[in-house]
């Protein structure tokens, strides 16, 4: 990726975490941990520059999801021009259409594996397991302090 993409990316990441210090306030009443967690999920959505030809965003979910629930209500919303979806995935064919990846920390033993599957494929992989960045992941939701951050991967993105 050409350096000028990548700082572009690296500004609009800025900015989402600017406006993740503001989301609860944002979102209303972000009663748990997991209604935060999907809220980041769609938010990080709007932040990526989608073709213009693509009629939907996919988040895929993979394994034992436990945000099914709280995408729910997103589903259908536009972003940027674009239909949102939700969907459950559990091997590499079912990948071709994700836009977003999200990995729980309960597939911990096979992130190496998921993440060997989506190598070179435009997906953003996000997980909540705090070595996801470091296992090659390109966000991880992370417990800091008792608030829920984000550290990015730069070179994953």
């Amino acid at each position: 990726m050409a350096r000028p993409a990548l700082r572009r990316i690296a500004q609009r990441l800025a900015l989402a975490l600017w406006l993740a210090l503001a989301m609860p306030s944002t979102f209303g009443e972000v009663t748990s941990e997991s209604q935060l967690k999907a809220a980041y999920l769609v938010n990080f959505l709007k932040y990526v520059e989608w073709p213009a030809s693509r009629g939907t965003i996919n988040i895929c979910l993979f394994g034992r999801d436990s945000l099914g629930p709280y995408l729910a209500g997103y589903e259908g919303r536009q972003i940027a021009g674009h239909e949102l979806r939700i969907r459950k995935v559990s091997s590499p064919e079912q990948l071709a259409d994700c836009q977003e990846l999200f990995i729980p920390e309960t597939e911990e033993a096979r992130v190496g594996a998921v993440l060997r599957w989506v190598d070179r494929q435009a997906i953003l992989t996000v997980s909540d397991l705090e070595t996801f960045t470091r296992d090659g992941g390109a966000i991880a939701l992370i417990r800091n302090d008792g608030r829920l951050q984000f550290d990015v991967n730069n070179e994953a993105i």
